[in-house]
């Protein structure tokens, strides 16, 4: 998917393939088509002006720090490594490089969500009092990525965790979670769970409820409502959105969205655009690595709520705006 979308980029001469499975870059670019090709080593994709990791996630350090000694600017897929302290770390060799590092988070590409950051920000719909967000599968992932997902909080709903403080701008001070398994047992297996929410405090005193589950029946449902003192915006909400409404002149999805990319295909395409921007010198990066560091302690603070069924009080280090 990363691949095509950089290939359909103006501004992109050539894409480089790489994977360490034999075969497999070689068949992707053949079924991309002139202007991709694959190559052997790391070493040829860091000769590239920009490179984008899209490998598991123990291996992020390693690729990213390759790329900063390099000098070759990265788009890193979410997140920048499993836990706080090493993505702490390698925030401070990225800044300490001056080399271009974007993080993955799809949500700040795209277009409505990147709208009502700016609305926000600009303070057209004033004082944030509320967000209210869902995140629904339609399908509930195989049993094999759930064992290694890193769980509901880290692999789905570290969106929301990074994209409502973003759009609020202000920090969390307190976060309490709360998660069941309704939809299979193999979560609970897994020491997971498939039906979660999540309540966020900001300094200023707004709220966040957010929601997330592994099944939804109708389709994938990702959508967020901002209530404020001049305005209430959605995203997410459209004739495709899976909500059937029960009043005589309500929405109904005509085609309901199946998966998140789907959903996110103008955000993914979007990213692509703006990371060759960002190579270009002429985008300011929109997902520096130091802000993924806040995701990655609410997660921490949701998952140690969720286990004592107590609120978490969260130091105010990080404001991402």
């Amino acid at each position: 998917m990363h691949a095509a979308n950089l290939a359909a980029v103006p501004e992109v001469d050539e894409v480089l393939l790489y994977d360490p499975v034999p075969g497999r870059a070689a068949e992707v670019a053949a079924g991309l088509g002139a202007g991709t090709r694959a190559v052997d080593t790391v070493e040829d994709l860091l000769a590239a002006d920009g490179v984008l990791v899209a490998t598991p996630t123990d291996t992020h350090p390693d690729m990213v720090r390759r790329a900063i000694a390099a000098g070759t600017p990265v788009l890193c897929e979410k997140p920048l490594a499993a836990d706080v302290a090493t993505s702490a770390a390698l925030v401070e060799e990225i800044e300490a490089s001056g080399v271009p590092v974007v993080i993955g988070f799809q949500r700040r590409f795209d277009p409505a969500t990147a709208e009502l950051h700016r609305r926000l920000r600009a303070g057209e719909a004033g004082s944030v009092y509320l967000v209210r967000a869902v995140c629904n599968d339609h399908t509930p992932p195989p049993s094999e990525f759930v064992a290694t997902s890193g769980g509901l909080f880290r692999d789905c709903l570290i969106h929301d965790l990074d994209a409502v403080p973003w759009l609020v701008g202000e920090p969390v001070t307190e976060v309490y979670a709360s998660g069941s398994v309704l939809v299979d047992e193999a979560f609970a297996a897994a020491g997971d769970v498939d039906n979660a929410i999540v309540t966020l405090r900001f300094a200023g005193g707004a709220h966040a409820l957010l929601s997330a589950a592994r099944h939804d029946p109708v389709g994938y449902d990702c959508r967020m409502e901002v209530f404020a003192s001049r305005d209430t915006l959605a995203v997410g909400v459209d004739d495709c959105t899976p909500l059937n409404s029960l009043e005589q002149a309500g929405p109904r999805p005509v085609r309901a969205w199946k998966s998140f990319t789907e959903r996110y295909h103008d955000a993914y395409v979007n990213e692509m655009r703006v990371f060759c921007e960002v190579i270009a010198g002429r985008a300011e990066n929109p997902s520096p690595a130091r802000e993924s560091l806040v995701s990655l302690r609410l997660a921490d603070a949701c998952e140690l709520s969720a286990r004592t069924g107590r609120p978490v009080v969260v130091e105010e280090r990080d404001v991402v705006a």
